[in-house]
């Protein structure tokens, strides 16, 4: 038994690892299967659904869950718990995700939660667009 322990710690440390390299980027389950297999430690997608699910729960990673139709993404946050204060960019590109801290940004939550009555949960909050990088790029 202490065989089978030590093994799921090396699985759920290999996920970590490509998370942590990832932070930047939303995970999906899928992609990091492929990235544990091209680093030839091939671990099976149940297991890897289980250690997002403890991850998620101990706040190391974040769970996006976009709509009922499209499967969850993970992001790695480590020290950055405060994603509840700021709005998220993706870019539809390279799919690198910015965490912005914003005066103008906050005060639109503001505004819509002062005018419109609604509160704007910012960590739902991804506004999609092309970065920088990838707009240079298309020139």
């Amino acid at each position: 038994m202490a065989r089978s322990s030590s093994y799921n710690t090396r699985q759920k440390e290999h996920i970590l690892s490509i998370l942590r390299e990832n932070s930047s980027r939303h995970i999906t389950a899928g992609i990091l299967a492929l990235c544990l297999q091209e680093h030839g430690t091939p671990v099976g997608i149940a297991t890897i659904y289980r250690y997002l699910d403890q991850l998620a729960d101990e706040g190391i990673i974040r769970k996006y869950t976009i709509d009922s139709k499209t499967g969850a993404c993970y992001q790695y946050i480590g020290e950055r718990h405060n994603c509840s204060e700021h709005f998220h960019l993706k870019c539809v590109k390279c799919e690198k995700l910015f965490h912005v801290e914003c005066d103008y940004l906050s005060e639109l939550g503001t505004h819509i939660l002062a005018h419109h009555g609604f509160q704007v949960d910012h960590t739902k909050t991804v506004l999609y667009g092309w970065c920088k990088n990838c707009r240079e790029d298309e020139n």
